[in-house]
């Protein structure tokens, strides 16, 4: 089991590392977690299936999830004079970003209803 969730851990932060050097390599506008993290999905769609390795290292991160969260509170909190300095254009970004989330869920939602739909109408 330990072995499961080194091999798993060491697996998901080669995936990492390779996105960071690219990003830093290629100069790409991207942050090289997010890419390593595109790389590993585009690997799994792939191979249609999950490596017995990463599922004890991906368990185990997300049932600490809560805890990947506090380096960005702390952020908030050191920065939080810089933060009332520019609330205007935070809430703006907030309000809006919102906004084009909900908007694009809606979308997405529907497109699967109608798409998981005529599914469901062949097969009857």
């Amino acid at each position: 089991m330990v072995s499961n969730f080194l091999n798993g851990m060491t697996l998901l932060l080669v995936y990492q590392l390779v996105g960071e050097v690219s990003t830093r390599v290629l100069h790409l506008p991207v942050p090289g977690p997010v890419l390593g993290m595109m790389l590993l999905f585009i690997t799994l769609l792939l191979r249609k299936r999950v490596e017995p390795v990463v599922e004890p290292a991906a368990s185990a991160l997300l049932s600490h999830l809560s805890l990947l969260f506090v380096p960005a509170g702390v952020g908030v909190m050191v920065h939080a004079g810089r933060m009332g300095d520019a609330w205007l254009p935070i809430i703006a970004a907030l309000v809006v970003g919102t906004l084009i989330t909900l908007a694009v869920t809606a979308l997405v939602m529907q497109a699967m209803q109608r798409l998981l739909g005529k599914g469901a109408a062949r097969e009857s």
